[in-house]
């Protein structure tokens, strides 16, 4: 292939590529907001909220589902950013949360999702099983989940990614952020807590999802994907992909 010809596929590649948001863009959101630890603050710096998010394409008129949302890191960034004009849900492992949204000054943000079968598998770590999932609400803008997919064996995934593609409105948005395993390498005890970048892709497209773009705002060249997520030598955390998919517009 000629130098020529290789610079025009890069430029229509690049021209049919959807536009995105920059962090410029996006509206503040509010990382001093109250239920913020000092903790959390500090994962700014790595974790990039608003580059992130300006990547998804949030908006405030938005109504978002975040899938699994732990602590509450995200919920305590997106709640505030979307109680005016849109509306955020947290579903599924939400009940220790939907506890403290009260205290949290997060009343607004709404707790759904319902999951069956919901069970650790044999393997090492914490990877589970799922028989059903339903995210109870439809035609929402936009699903996220932040660093869960390692947790799920492949056919809890294909019945989560199912369960997003339900409640995604034609054109809504899915947006996956992971901790990067080397391709095609198979399990092992030491870096359970990564999964393999372009499995996560084939799994959506194979659950009807388009793949969209992906970025590396997360990327750490320091990682060799050899030790967990966790390990001692990555103080700057792990490397991780972030993915967008959309549900096609019928």
């Amino acid at each position: 292939m000629t130098c020529r010809l290789m610079n025009v596929l890069v430029i229509a590649v690049f021209c049919l590529s959807p536009l995105r948001a920059t962090a410029a863009e996006l509206p503040r959101l509010d990382l001093d907001h109250p239920s913020r630890t000092a903790e959390e603050k500090a994962r700014d710096l790595n974790r990039k909220p608003l580059e992130t998010l300006a990547f998804f394409g949030i908006r405030e008129d938005m109504r978002v589902i975040e899938l699994f949302p732990g602590g509450g890191w995200y919920t305590k960034l997106l709640g505030p950013y979307l109680e005016e004009q849109g509306q955020l849900h947290i579903a599924l492992g939400a009940g220790r949360l939907a506890g403290q949204l009260q205290e949290f000054g997060l009343g607004k943000v709404n707790p759904t999702g319902k999951i069956k079968g919901f069970v650790k598998s044999d393997s090492p770590g914490y990877i589970y099983a799922v028989e059903d999932i339903d995210l109870v609400e439809r035609n929402v803008d936009m699903v996220l989940t932040f660093r869960n997919a390692h947790n799920l064996n492949s056919e809890a995934r294909m019945v989560l990614n199912r369960a997003v593609f339900e409640a995604l409105k034609p054109g809504g948005i899915y947006g996956v952020i992971d901790h990067t395993k080397r391709h095609m390498e198979k399990f092992n005890a030491t870096t359970w807590r990564r999964i393999d970048p372009v499995l996560v892709i084939k799994e959506a497209v194979a659950a009807g999802f388009e793949f969209v773009d992906y970025t590396t705002i997360h990327a750490r060249p320091e990682d060799n994907l050899q030790h967990d997520s966790r390990h001692e030598s990555l103080p700057n955390e792990s490397d991780r992909f972030t993915l967008k998919f959309r549900k096609p517009v019928q």
